[in-house]
């Protein structure tokens, strides 16, 4: 396995900008319905889908009170909704109301391989915000999903967004260029692309029981149950979809973003993030701020909120409160 060794980081081709997480996730799902047709009884949750204007068929998952401050996880790469449920559910228990997506072509959405880029994540965004009417609403992100709040924020309806949160987010821009000379080498992205289409499947058992929990830290026991629900995530997802967002993740500069989200903006990320390394992301996205608070986890990996969740559910919960 070739490594790369920058700023003090070892990196390598499987090791490194993976984006995404996994948490304990419930194993049998309602069968989805149209959103034309879902339940309406208070309180109780539902599964549905929206069509975009493109025809994509985007699901979703909407559990609590319909008149409570909304609360919009969107997850990482290759994942699906299911990343969130330790964080749903402990949200749900405060009285939010909790919202969770699949990004097209991952999880249970459409398995298009049209849109794969930053501007439409994001306005399938807007199109479930709509659809949904949520206004005031607290947009969380991991890694990818990162980067997918921080451009819909930015352009956000004005009233639709109270607060943000980037954890292990790849905000502002990962891939060396010219403009951004410390940031990593396609080669390492090359390298993603070559062993996912290679053995998809265990190109993400090795990423899930290596660097993205930190498993492969000496001293650390390998959480099975994690590694197992990673993988289970990551291939319920299309393979041309999960191949196309690595370009999404590496190569979208969202300086730009950063700088014109007027919200408050807490950016979370642990100081061994093997995979979105910490200085590549929030040490820069938190100088590009207005409103930016950020917290730095010693020790922790980069799916932190799901080997962690107390501490950063606790975290979370204080930032919204505030």
């Amino acid at each position: 396995m070739t490594h790369i060794k920058h700023n003090g980081i070892s990196l390598n081709r499987r090791g490194v900008l993976l984006t995404g997480a996994a948490a304990i996730a419930v194993a049998a799902l309602p069968r989805v319905v149209a959103a034309s047709t879902q339940s309406d009884i208070e309180g109780v949750g539902t599964m549905a889908t929206i069509t975009t204007t493109d025809g994509t068929k985007i699901f979703y998952k909407d559990w609590g009170p319909k008149e409570a401050q909304p609360i919009v996880f969107h997850h990482g790469w290759p994942l699906s909704g299911d990343d969130w449920d330790s964080q749903m559910l402990f949200f749900l228990s405060k009285g939010y109301r909790v919202i969770a997506h699949d990004r097209r072509g991952h999880g249970r959405s459409d398995p298009t391989d049209l849109g794969h880029d930053m501007d439409t994540y994001a306005a399938d965004v807007a199109e479930l915000v709509s659809a949904l009417d949520l206004k005031n609403a607290v947009h969380v992100g991991h890694s990818t999903g990162g980067g997918e709040v921080a451009r819909y924020v930015a352009r956000a309806e004005p009233g639709r967004v109270a607060k943000a949160a980037l954890l292990g987010a790849i905000p502002p821009l990962m891939l060396k260029t010219s403009d951004n000379p410390d940031g990593v080498p396609m080669e390492v992205f090359d390298g993603l692309r070559a062993g996912l289409a290679a053995n998809r499947s265990q190109f993400f058992l090795d990423v899930a029981s290596g660097p993205f929990y930190g498993f492969n830290r000496d001293g650390v026991d390998v959480n099975q149950g994690l590694v197992q629900n990673w993988w289970r995530q990551g291939m319920m997802g299309s393979a041309s979809a999960h191949y196309q967002c690595i370009a999404v993740f590496s190569e979208t500069d969202q300086t730009e973003d950063l700088k014109a989200i007027e919200v408050p903006v807490l950016v979370l990320h642990g100081d061994d993030d093997q995979v979105v390394p910490i200085g590549y992301s929030a040490d820069k996205a938190i100088k590009l701020l207005k409103n930016g608070t950020q917290k730095t986890y010693a020790g922790f990996s980069h799916g932190f909120f799901a080997t962690h969740p107390d501490e950063v559910n606790a975290d979370l919960l204080s930032f919204i409160e505030s």
